[in-house]
This record gives structure tokens, sequence and C-alpha cells, in this order.
């Protein structure tokens, strides 16, 4: 599965963006899709998760409320819809998916097999 993650780009504060994951294999009942992001020097922090089979949708306490991640089934795609931006949400972006991945596992990059090639977020104050 090769995974495409886009949409990233410069925002000021409280300005919206939103991130688009896409995969040529990638069919979303399968697997359950992630999105991270890593900004520099730091780890890389958990945003999202969709579940695959009964479409469970999680959010870090840092994005809940602004973050909402969606999916559009007959394209493929998920997306991630970031409002209310801040300069802490500054990062490359990236979208992963897994069969395994699961509620109890969403949290951990190593749950994923597949990682799109990331997407930089830049929010300026």
């Amino acid at each position: 599965v090769q995974l495409q993650a886009s949409g990233g780009g410069l925002v000021q504060a409280g300005e919206s963006l939103g991130l688009s994951c896409s995969g040529s294999t990638l069919t979303l009942e399968g697997f359950g899709i992630g999105w991270f992001r890593q900004a520099p020097g730091k780890e890389r922090e958990w945003v999202s998760y969709r579940g695959s089979r009964d479409g469970t949708r999680d959010y870090a306490d840092s994005v809940m409320g602004r973050f909402t991640i969606s999916e559009d089934v007959d394209e493929n795609t998920v997306y991630l819809q970031m409002n209310s931006l801040k300069p802490v949400d500054t990062a490359v972006y990236y979208c992963a998916c897994d069969q395994t991945a699961g509620r109890t596992t969403a949290t951990v990059p190593s749950t994923y097999r597949y990682w799109g090639q990331g997407t930089q977020v830049t929010v300026s104050s």
C-alpha cells in the first residue's frame, strides 16, 4: 500500500486547513487509518484515528474539538480537517494505515506498516 498525504501549507493562527490521505490500493474497510505529526526535534505524535470496521474516530486531547477525521469510501481517501489552528500545530503531518490497527493500538506509530511521505503544516502567530 502506498499512501500519499497532501494539503499542507502555511496559514495564520485561527485559520483552517484540510489534509487528504489516499492510496492506490488502500481500502478503507480493511485498514485502520492514523494521522500523526512530528515537529522539529520532537517525537512523532499521534493526532487522530479512524477504525477500519466500525468507523471509530479518536482524537488526541490537543486537537479534540478542532480537528475532524472523515473519509470518502468511494475515493478511498481519508481527510483531516483542521480548524482553529495554533502555532503549536506546526509539524509534518503523516497518514498511516495497517490492517491490524485497532483502538487500543492506534496511538502507537509502530502499529502501522504503511506510511505516507508527510505534508508540512506551518501555523504562524
